[in-house]
């Protein structure tokens, strides 16, 4: 196994910022990321985009990963989680990349729409409104719900849709939405 080089500059400017936030850095194929407690997330992003040494101003991507059945590493330092919550960050002031990961425990049954509060996140809309659309599409796939959001609904799947379809423990065939979803027809719209 190749020698860890967490050598990214942002990471020790996060951790003299964050002394007493437990974070959690790993590289993978030179991609550096950080792993952030769900409850400091919205004040480590918001340090990330305004600090001028980090200059984090372009929010690519938000998405959502559901690690079920995954082998947890023995060293995750407690990060482990069966969601996830990913941003990646550009800063091209100083041309970095970052990876940010906020990891999440159901405290309950997945299988269904029930709101568990262990998996809410802060919306960062207010710091890259960019991330609107990305985040209803994380609430609408994984279930994971995003405080402070200006707007949080389902963007791909209709509002009564019984399930998070990309969670793992939802059926590869569905649970009967196709068999009993209303046909329009081109005459009848």
């Amino acid at each position: 196994m190749p020698a860890l080089n967490l050598d990214h500059p942002t990471l020790p400017i996060v951790k003299q910022k964050f002394p007493q936030v437990r974070l959690l850095a790993t590289e993978f194929r030179a991609q550096t990321t950080l792993v952030v407690p769900s409850d400091h997330l919205h004040d480590v992003m918001r340090f990330l985009r305004d600090d001028e040494r980090c200059a984090y101003n372009f929010l690519t991507y938000v998405t959502g990963v559901d690690y079920l059945r995954y082998p947890q590493s023995p060293d995750a330092g407690g990060a482990a989680g069966r969601f996830a919550v990913v941003y990646l960050l550009v800063s091209h002031t100083h041309n970095l990349y970052l990876t940010v990961k906020c990891m999440l425990n159901p405290s309950g049954d997945t299988s269904g729409i029930n709101d568990d509060p262990s998996l809410h996140v802060d919306s960062i809309t207010d710091l890259w409104p960019g991330a609107e659309w990305q985040e209803r599409e994380v609430f609408d796939m994984f279930g994971i719900r995003f405080d402070h959001h200006p707007d949080l609904r389902r963007i791909l799947t209709w509002e009564e849709f019984p399930a998070h379809p990309l969670r793992k423990d939802y059926p590869l065939i569905g649970r009967g939405e196709r068999e009993h979803y209303k046909v329009v027809h081109r005459d009848d719209a």
